[in-house]
């Protein structure tokens, strides 16, 4: 089972704020008769497209990979452990909020039992498109329950005004929504459990109000700062590339990459990783193959693969993510000549 670089295919989720056109990531899905929100990249039902895998969904080949692709620091990780999806909202999303781990361990079993920490890295957005993201100070439960029922809730929130190239780090506990008029690739815990606070008055097809789970988001929500927000990226060094570091937590570090010339992508041992296209075509290269890549792709490569080679045909931009070892991931970029000052701002312990 020698590793190898491996394409994951899409699941396309409805959603009633989401859109009929997801090109240009998908331009095979316009003219669409139902909105489409969301496509999971990793979601566990995701068939295998290439590779030994192929033809298995994602959860299956994950419970058979060994060592060689996992990495030795995911060999005993008994799910997949990334979430990775793009987002098309022409409508807000609900007002909401996620428990971290401690809390969905403890009341959340049936749902999988693992909080939502999560980070956004803004593809497009069109001039006005904000989010909102955490409280503002001095809101508390009481003025939160008000705003509730006054229908007056976005006003206790940041408002955060969005543009293309963008990163927030959105931790457990931030109350947060997205607003329209953007796409959003989303990197998060493998987790859907969702907290709905209030969603505007809207029904679904069959006419009814979604569920909210008012008291649940109360009890997870952080009334106090929040780490969340806006992360400004962090440039690092790179042969033939524009490399930047998003943004990094104990569940997932994520960088954009900028490959206008041929580079190569190193890939430690200790673990997987995964490539999304944004944006170019070309070809991914390493040891004895080659595969051609497209935007709107996402790509598993394995851990003992040493590095991928990156050959751009159209310039291409692209997300490289994985769970880290956040002391690795310090002493690694310290000796790439990177302070711990100016790592303090995109890295959230």
């Amino acid at each position: 089972m020698k590793p190898t670089p491996t394409r994951i295919e899409p699941i396309f989720s409805p959603r009633i704020w989401g859109a009929r056109s997801l090109a240009p990531l998908f331009p095979e899905k316009s003219n669409l008769t139902e909105p489409l929100g969301e496509a999971w990249l990793t979601g566990v039902d995701c068939k295998i497209a290439t590779g030994p895998y192929a033809g298995k969904s994602l959860g299956e080949a994950w419970a058979e990979m060994p060592a060689e692709w996992r990495g030795e620091q995911l060999a005993s990780v008994a799910n997949f452990p990334l979430l990775v999806k793009f987002i098309f909202p022409t409508d807000k999303l609900s007002i909401q909020v996620h428990p971290d781990d401690a809390y969905a361990a403890a009341h959340e079993q049936a749902a999988g039992g693992r909080g939502k920490t999560e980070m956004w890295y803004v593809v497009s957005a069109n001039f006005g498109a904000q989010v909102l993201v955490g409280l503002k100070l001095g809101v508390d439960k009481e003025k939160f329950r008000e705003g509730l029922a006054k229908h007056t809730l976005e006003n206790l929130f940041k408002e955060v005004s969005v543009h293309s190239g963008d990163t927030l780090f959105v931790p457990a506990g931030t109350p947060h929504t997205i607003g329209s008029g953007m796409v959003i690739c989303e990197v998060q815990e493998y987790s859907d459990l969702t907290y709905r606070v209030y969603d505007y008055g809207r029904v679904d097809a069959q006419g009814k109000p979604r569920e909210l789970h008012i008291e649940k988001a109360l009890e997870v929500t952080n009334f106090g700062q929040s780490p969340g927000g806006k992360i400004t990226a962090l440039s690092l060094p790179a042969k033939g590339a524009v490399r930047s570091l998003l943004t990094a937590c104990r569940f997932f570090a994520t960088e954009r990459w900028e490959c206008s010339a041929n580079c190569e992508i190193p890939v430690d041992a200790a673990r997987f990783e995964l490539i999304i296209i944004l944006e170019g075509t070309g070809t991914f290269s390493w040891p004895d193959s080659a595969a051609r890549y497209h935007r709107g792709e996402c790509w598993l490569v394995p851990a003992w693969l040493g590095h991928v080679a990156v050959r751009p045909e159209a310039a291409t931009s692209l997300i490289r993510t994985w769970v880290p070892d956040i002391a690795f991931l310090r002493t690694d970029l310290h000796r790439e000549g990177i302070s711990a000052a100016a790592l303090a701002q995109v890295l959230f312990e």
